[in-house]
């Protein structure tokens, strides 16, 4: 069972039916993010080649390069960004799981609450830096200064789409969190309310 999700008395989750646009918007951002997770991994392993593809040329053949590092950098910042919402989907990030054994469901719920806000508030600071930054090397045309100079906004833009699918990740789970909250609570006032029978 997922931490932070209410369960009825038989083992099922309480949930609260989602209104259709919200649905759709759920929906949408979690195969986004999911399919930019799987794609990131692809994308180790694509900068895992470039590595190797160095090594070898640089050792074994003597070549000059000029591109494999920077590539791989960008590469691996790609995979990062991207790969952040689908990690955040999961619950995959770094948590103090000894604190959900000591404290009542009702303070995981809180400081689970307060993380997730928290985060969201970082991540759309940090998204809309990013956002700024890429606008900035999009229209002066910045390049690195390397001999190979890829054009700078192309990492920055990945950095600013996966900062904000990872703060839109955070929302939703922060909206469907008080959705369940609720949902468990007007499930306890129905029951509390149900004629007794023998």
């Amino acid at each position: 069972m997922a931490a932070g999700i209410p369960v009825r008395g038989g083992g099922m989750p309480v949930t609260a039916p989602r209104p259709g646009a919200w649905s759709r918007f759920v929906r949408g951002v979690e195969w986004f993010n999911t399919a930019t997770g799987y794609a990131s991994g692809i994308v180790i392993v694509l900068t895992s080649l470039v590595i190797v593809f160095e090594v070898i040329v640089r050792y074994v053949f003597k070549w000059a390069t000029d591109w494999e590092i920077e590539m791989a950098v960008i590469l691996l910042i790609v995979a990062t960004f991207m790969s952040a919402a689908y990690t955040q989907l999961q619950r995959g990030h770094v948590s103090i799981e000894v604190l959900e054994h000591l404290l009542s469901p009702r303070l995981n719920r809180l400081r689970f609450l307060v993380g997730d806000v928290l985060s969201l508030l970082f991540c759309a600071f940090v998204a809309s830096n990013a956002w700024y930054f890429f606008h900035e090397a999009w229209a002066d045309g910045r390049v690195s200064n390397s001999a190979w100079a890829p054009k700078l906004w192309i990492p920055y833009l990945f950095m600013a789409i996966g900062m904000t699918m990872l703060a839109l990740q955070q929302l939703i789970q922060i909206v469907e969190s008080r959705r369940s909250h609720s949902a468990e609570h007007e499930a306890q006032l129905e029951v509390q309310n149900a004629p007794w029978t023998e």
